[in-house]
């Protein structure tokens, strides 16, 4: 016999006990209000190590105010108490809640009433937010992990661009891509140009960015921009799956995904001076492209609504 088993034979205490009592402690760790955002809903999986993470948005699923409040406290709070010597973390995942879409990225409505104010400093703030945290998200929040996105519906606009800060895309078939800006006289703003262009060249990412065109969850797989296809309804599943085959070497992905960073080598102030070009170019939209932008933020709240 041991002496850890004549230890626990002397206390009473069975052998799981112990895992039972090093979970506690874990959980001990975690602020609890990383449990308590309000468009965010939050999960630690103690298993596989993981933060599972979905979007919960109170209205159209899109990048609100509040929502990227939330974000900039769930990066802080990951990166305070996650990692090495805290708790441990080995994925940080990013899902939705809204039926049968990922994000339909920017506030629209929020767009419109700062163009129609000529508030460019107001634009460019609001772009300021989103390139902060997708660019902490690109970094893995410096922590030794592999951040994984699981798309289950419409990724578009910002919500396209979301993604493309993650090592890992995991999308079922019938989810689809795209970035629609072009169709009311702006760019994608936040991220696209630089991402795209780095890992399927110049030509390739304007087609994307400038062709107006949904893609789906196939061509991106086979663009290499998805990394990994689920039937649909097991995107969950597909995502534990991808966990448990990559837990042997999970050191060697992430330091391959650190690696391609800095051959990618993209800044934050290179996200920032887009940000300024496409907050200049928003204020130069015509009557007739605002209306667009309105109707188009409209037909996505009723598809919320007609889906809730």
């Amino acid at each position: 016999m041991s002496q850890d088993d004549a230890s626990h034979r002397g206390t009473g205490i069975p052998d799981d006990a112990d895992q039972c009592l090093a979970a506690s402690a874990v959980r001990m760790q975690i602020p609890q209000n990383l449990f308590e955002l309000a468009e965010l809903d939050v999960l630690y999986d103690e298993r596989d190590e993981a933060v599972w993470t979905f979007m919960r948005p109170a209205g159209r699923p899109s990048f609100t105010p509040p929502m990227l409040t939330d974000f900039a406290a769930w990066q802080d709070l990951i990166g305070g108490h996650f990692g090495p010597g805290k708790v441990p973390l080995k994925y940080l995942i990013l899902g939705s809640r809204a039926p049968g879409v990922f994000c339909f990225g920017g506030d629209l409505t929020l767009f419109e009433g700062l163009i129609r104010a000529g508030n460019r400093d107001g634009l460019a703030a609001y772009g300021y937010r989103c390139v902060e945290i997708l660019h902490r998200n690109m970094r893995a929040l410096d922590l030794p992990m592999l951040t994984i996105g699981l798309v289950q519906g419409q990724a578009l606009g910002g919500g396209f661009e979301a993604l493309l800060s993650f090592d890992f895309i995991i999308a079922e078939k019938g989810s689809s891509f795209g970035l629609p800006e072009v169709m009311f006289g702006l760019f994608p703003g936040m991220g696209a140009h630089a991402v795209l262009s780095r890992r399927l060249g110049s030509a390739m990412a304007e087609r994307i960015i400038l062709g107006n065109e949904n893609y789906s969850a196939e061509q991106m797989y086979e663009l290499g921009i998805v990394h990994a296809l689920a039937e649909p309804g097991e995107g969950v599943q597909a995502v534990r799956d991808f966990m448990a085959r990559s837990s042997r070497r999970h050191s060697g992905l992430v330091g391959a995904r650190r690696a391609s960073r800095r051959v990618e080598a993209i800044s934050l102030g290179e996200l920032r001076d887009v940000v300024d070009h496409w907050a200049d170019a928003a204020l130069q939209l015509r009557e007739q492209d605002l209306k667009l932008m309105h109707r188009l933020a409209a037909a996505q709240h009723r598809l919320t609504r007609a889906a809730a």
